[in-house]
């Protein structure tokens, strides 16, 4: 760090510009300022400013001549901030990190954040007689309670009553996962099963918020006797698993399960983020055993080449991986430990401060108001814990040296891993403003898997861009012209064309070339060797980090 920090240097004549346009539009500002002072005062419209920025958006930021003053050097400062980070010279991963801390704290220093430069929470302290601070002030004590700032009214949910409600049962579990098999919703089914892998970082019902935008549902509706893992949220009796135990007691168990219960030697499957990491582990080790269980592969906003991962290499170095390595590592004094889900759910807010921190410190603790229910803002709140060497081996393997994608580099569950082996027809989706799993990241799988490849491009991010069903008539996605898939993501998109509303139905009829024939649906779920547990979406997933 103090090598890199010691190569940095701002150059004299950028310093130089920069403090020259600086001055200008401050002393523009002032000026403004003087003359909205001197216009008549019973007329609020001439006193008014426009900001242009939501955050200073609101009437009483206008109307206020000081308030528009702060809020107006408060922006031409950030912007002067930021100019000074892009010029700073140096190895471009250091940059990148002094933009980042830079942009943290200019969102942090907002005045809108503070009571006592905000005139609208100010305002609402008035009309309400003091009520909207006592409320804010309820709010903050229940947020250091549960340890993190509400993004929405958590009591109106529950997972299994009005969240997470596709009618199954749990069939199978270990200390890893709960196996949920899904009631089928037509007469016949696909002989080719279904399953898929979510993220263990999340919780599964991401897939099946609500009927209306249930991937879930929606899949089982298509016909497809559906599998779903559920993972476990981890706690202190397993902090010691590792990445093979996720493949070998996790996604390969599911598999067996899947077949013992079906019948099929064959399924298709689905990996959504890591779930898709995972999944595509697993198929190279069955691969190694000589074993292809997989009729086709979907990889939902997944990263298979760790080449280059946007934002979050911020995070990521040799020294940062060390430290994980020995707190919550294998190589830890108590061989291993819990990754805390709210550490994680912290570090993917502050890739978004404005929309997923500071706008509810504004509007729950100075303007004392609840958030409006939202279900996917629960699902992001309702955070997972993770083993420590299994999180360490991500990280060093993936993010960090990229040995994922380097056959016979790594070796999984006593197999050298090479993902060229895994060779099914393969479905890549990626959303377009991902900035967890960047687009052209995720294009790169189409280079690392050697089967029948189809990618599509979906509009939005991470998660807005997958869980877009169709009845919303919402948003658009990109199919290339033919079926090539060129080394360059760019090339690609160049000779795209662009699809109103969802990508769900082009992913069905896909799905449906490697589902099989339809056949009768099975009258109840599991078998004799695997009968139902509990209903759907089973405990494993109400267990809170």
């Amino acid at each position: 760090m103090f090598k890199a920090l010691s190569g940095l240097n701002l150059p004299l004549p950028a310093l130089t510009q920069v403090q020259s346009d600086y001055l200008q539009q401050a002393t523009e500002l002032w000026n403004q300022s003087l003359q909205r002072l001197q216009s008549p005062a019973n007329d609020a419209k001439a006193n008014g400013v426009a900001i242009g920025d939501r955050r200073f958006a609101g009437q009483a930021w206008m109307e206020n001549p000081a308030a528009a003053f702060t809020a107006q050097m408060y922006l031409l400062n950030a912007r002067t901030l930021l100019q000074l980070a892009d010029e700073v010279k140096g190895d471009e991963k250091t940059r990148a990190r002094i933009r980042f801390a830079v942009q943290q704290w200019i969102e942090a220093a907002s005045p809108a954040n503070y009571l006592a430069l905000n005139p609208e929470a100010q305002r609402k302290a008035l009309e309400t007689k003091g009520e909207s601070i006592g409320k804010g002030l309820q709010h903050l004590l229940q947020d250091i309670q549960q340890g993190h700032v509400s993004q929405t009214d958590e009591s109106v949910f529950e997972v299994g009553r009005n969240v997470a409600t596709t009618e199954g049962s749990v069939v199978f579990e270990n200390e890893l996962f709960q196996l949920i098999e899904y009631k089928p919703l037509t007469a016949k089914v696909h002989e080719t099963p279904m399953l898929f892998v979510p993220p263990c970082i999340n919780k599964f019902y991401i897939l099946d918020l609500q009927p209306e935008n249930s991937l879930i549902r929606y899949t089982v509706e298509q016909g497809h006797r559906l599998f779903v893992i559920s993972w476990r949220n981890a706690d202190d009796s397993v902090a010691q698993l590792t990445w093979d135990d996720y493949i070998e007691e996790g996604s390969i168990r599911a598999m067996r399960v899947v077949q013992e219960i079906t019948g099929s030697e064959t399924m298709n499957t689905l990996g959504f983020c890591i779930g898709g990491t995972i999944l595509a582990t697993t198929l190279a080790v069955l691969a190694a055993r000589g074993e292809k269980p997989a009729a086709s592969m979907t990889l939902l906003t997944t990263f298979l080449d760790f080449r280059e991962t946007g934002v979050l290499d911020l995070f990521i170095d040799e020294a940062s991986v060390q430290m994980r390595e020995m707190t919550i590592g294998a190589a830890s004094p108590q061989e291993g430990g819990l990754l805390k889900g709210g550490e994680l759910a912290s570090t993917f807010s502050f890739l978004r401060p404005n929309d997923l921190v500071w706008n509810y410190v504004v509007g729950n603790y100075l303007k004392g108001e609840t958030p409006p229910p939202f279900d996917l803002l629960y699902w992001n709140s309702d955070s997972t814990n993770l083993p420590g060497p299994m999180f360490c081996w991500y990280l060093r393997n993936t993010y960090l040296e990229n040995n994922l994608v380097e056959p016979g580099r790594l070796t999984v569950c006593g197999e050298a891993l090479d993902l060229g082996l895994v060779d099914t027809p393969a479905y890549i989706y990626a959303s377009k403003e991902d900035h967890i799993v960047p687009w052209d990241g995720a294009y790169r799988n189409t280079q690392v898997l050697k089967g029948p490849k189809r990618f599509v491009l979906g509009a939005s991010g991470h998660i807005a861009g997958v869980i877009n069903p169709p009845a919303k008539k919402k948003r658009s996605h990109w199919i290339g012209a033919t079926a090539a898939t060129p080394a360059k993501a760019q090339a690609w998109f160049d000779k795209a064309g662009e699809h109103a509303g969802s990508w769900w139905p082009d992913w069905a009829t896909w799905l449906k070339g490697h589902a099989g024939k339809l056949i009768a649906a099975p009258k109840s779920i599991g078998n004799r060797n695997h009968k139902p547990i509990e209903p759907a979406p089973g405990r494993y997933v109400k267990q809170k980090a």
